[in-house]
């Protein structure tokens, strides 16, 4: 009978401790991926001129005009980021606290893997100046995104200005051949402050 009693008393405690997780409250990400989907919808209406710099190594700098129908092809590294907005990929990442930045005057909020060997995204930082009595604007987005493998490294560190520019740093390395680093920077309303 006191068996009975342990086990009962065992699988209660087992249910009621599975039912806590189940309710536990899912976590909430800024989405990233709306921010820029908003943005390049609204850059695909404007009348802004659209310009990309291009310098591979170093060595050789290229500029060049982009179409607004063009646009989002060009953001489409940023376009095809996984959304930790969404519940299965936020369950993935882990969010630090929150830091506010006097210097800057902007709140840092840092996204970060649970496990960073799994993740292409390694971080994604948002900075937000802060608004009294009001919703806070996301001014930039940073975000580093890498894949390794026994024969090769890619390497990506983006930058989004929203309502500016965005830069994109790309460093590859291949068996037998040298570093590539080509860097492009995609500029719309480069006049504007933030």
């Amino acid at each position: 009978m006191k068996k009975a009693q342990c086990l009962f008393l065992f699988l209660a405690l087992a249910f009621f401790s599975c039912k806590q997780k189940d309710n536990s409250p899912p976590k909430t990400f800024i989405s990233v991926a709306s921010l820029l989907k908003k943005e390049v919808e609204q850059i695909d209406t404007s009348l802004f001129v659209i310009l990309r710099t291009t310098t591979v190594d170093s060595n050789h700098t290229d500029t060049s005009y982009i179409a607004r129908e063009d646009f989002s092809k060009v953001a489409k590294d940023f376009l095809d980021l996984p959304d930790l907005a969404d519940p299965k990929v936020a369950s993935r990442f882990k969010e630090e606290e929150p830091r506010y930045d006097e210097t800057m005057n902007r709140v840092i909020f840092t996204y970060l893997p649970v496990n960073v060997e799994q993740e292409e995204i390694k971080r994604q930082e948002l900075l937000a100046k802060p608004v009294p009595e009001g919703e806070s604007k996301v001014n930039s987005i940073y975000i580093v995104r890498e894949i390794s493998n026994r024969d090769s490294f890619f390497q990506q560190k983006m930058l989004w200005l929203t309502g500016r520019s965005f830069q994109l740093t790309t460093r590859t390395q291949k068996p037998g051949k040298p570093e590539s680093v080509i860097t492009t920077k995609v500029t719309w309303n480069e006049g504007s402050a933030q």
